[in-house]
């Protein structure tokens, strides 16, 4: 039975509320009770307009008509394993919230290293050109023209729903008071960028191969596979990159790559059989190899 079918009553509590959704969340996908937890709040959130101090002051009160129905539709739909960035429509990422939807692959932390490293890499008043490839949501590179200003930004993507959501984001951070400037191209990765023009490239290219198992796991299983795999066991698109990448970098210039856990030597080889130098990686926040960049040389 559905939390849906259990015909819950204006007269249950938000508290009691929160607790039958956890309850089914926990059921559905087999996560502990503090994960639950922590995931019906967001939509008990969600679906009441409160946030955690008013539902905590509020707990004892009942839901507002149609709360409970829409609460229980979404729990279902978590309990069945769809993302629930998915359910809520944005994820945070680095300092600002992005719009998330379906055929968009979701912005997760491992990816703010490679934010973090190009910020270090962008001198704050310098107004290098930066370009973003295969952008998704946009969140790499608006998050680094937040930051960056007075940077000349660029973000590519070959799918039309990417471009469109990356615009979205774009009008959604300046309502979340950033200021934002980052220009939007429908293209095949540096297809179409002129040689010697780029001083920053950035990118998280699919990188999981087709039999992958994490790929029957979790939000991966809802998530556009063509934003996810890559032929030559993942690293197919890294030998494109890197070869391209050398005809449009200025002199100096450098190209930063997020990868899986276990390519960073391959994606390292890759850069050095191109020619870069300065070759380098770091790793995100579980200790593991997560970008690795290199740099043109002149």
């Amino acid at each position: 039975m559905t939390l849906a079918a259990k015909q819950l009553g204006s007269e249950e509590s938000l508290d009691a509320l929160l607790r039958r959704g956890a309850e089914r969340i926990a059921d559905g996908r087999g996560c502990d009770w503090a994960e639950a937890l922590f995931e019906a709040r967001l939509l008990v959130a969600f679906v009441t307009g409160l946030g955690t101090a008013a539902l905590m002051l509020q707990g004892d009160r009942s839901p507002a008509p149609g709360v409970s129905r829409r609460f229980s539709y979404l729990c279902d739909r978590r309990a069945a394993g769809e993302p629930i960035a998915y359910l809520l429509g944005e994820r945070g990422f680095w300092r600002h919230r992005f719009r998330t939807t379906t055929g968009v692959l979701i912005p997760r932390p491992d990816t703010e290293v490679l934010v973090e490293w190009a910020l270090e890499l962008l001198p704050s008043q310098a107004r290098w050109r930066v370009i973003d490839l295969g952008t998704g949501t946009g969140a790499i590179g608006l998050s680094i023209a937040a930051e960056r200003p007075e940077a000349e930004i660029h973000a590519v993507d070959r799918s039309p729903a990417a471009v469109e959501l990356a615009a979205r984001n774009r009008a959604f951070l300046a309502e979340q008071g950033a200021t934002v400037s980052m220009g939007l191209w429908r293209g095949d990765w540096l297809a179409a960028i002129a040689s010697a023009s780029v001083d920053l490239l950035v990118s998280n290219p699919p990188y999981l191969a087709a039999d992958d198992p994490h790929l029957g796991e979790g939000d991966l299983r809802h998530e556009p596979c063509e934003a996810l795999v890559a032929a030559d066991d993942g690293l197919a698109d890294y030998r494109r990159l890197c070869a391209g990448a050398r005809r449009v970098l200025r002199p100096g210039g450098w190209l930063l790559l997020e990868h899986g856990f276990a390519q960073a030597e391959s994606v390292a080889d890759r850069l050095h059989q191109a020619g870069f130098v300065s070759v380098a990686s770091r790793r995100d926040l579980a200790g593991h190899p997560r970008v690795t960049a290199g740099r043109q040389p002149g």
